[in-house]
């Protein structure tokens, strides 16, 4: 059975320390679908097309790695891409906690379905998508914290 793997985010903006987390788990899996979900809640940055070129050009178009959109639960979005795993990165025990809830309930929801859960590397613990687009917002070169792109004024607010 093939080992495909959800990475689940709003990847706004998909930052290098998403990138390394992806880079490190491609060895685990046959596929990794880096899922770009819909929250009502969150006003986006980004564009959701933006999002999908700048990761699949991260990755040179790894055939290994999907990029594409969802809305709903992450676990009924495994169960439709028959993906056994949801890949997620952790920089804090503040996340620890707050993705072990998350895990704990998937699993209770769908228990076919296992969380893996891999440690930033020491370099991108304090990166977050947050601090990257308040970067952007307010003018500054957050290109040392963004996978690199094609076009070098990619990130500018120009869109």
């Amino acid at each position: 059975m093939e080992r495909i793997a959800i990475f689940p985010g709003s990847f706004d903006p998909f930052t290098i320390g998403h990138e390394s987390i992806v880079s490190r788990a491609l060895p685990l899996f046959d596929k990794i679908i880096i899922a770009i979900g819909y929250n009502s809640e969150k006003k986006q940055f980004f564009p959701i097309e933006k999002r999908i070129q700048w990761i699949k050009e991260a990755f040179n178009n790894n055939p290994k790695i999907e990029v594409e959109t969802f809305a709903g639960l992450t676990v009924s979005y495994c169960q439709e891409k028959n993906a056994g795993f949801i890949l997620r990165g952790l920089r804090t025990a503040a996340d620890f906690e707050y993705e072990r809830a998350i895990a704990q309930t998937n699993k209770k929801m769908a228990y076919e379905i296992e969380s893996v859960f891999l440690l930033t590397t020491p370099e991108h613990t304090m990166i977050t998508s947050t601090i990257v687009r308040d970067i952007i917002r307010h003018e500054g070169d957050a290109s040392q914290f963004l996978p690199k792109v094609a076009d070098p004024d990619a990130y500018k607010l120009n869109f």
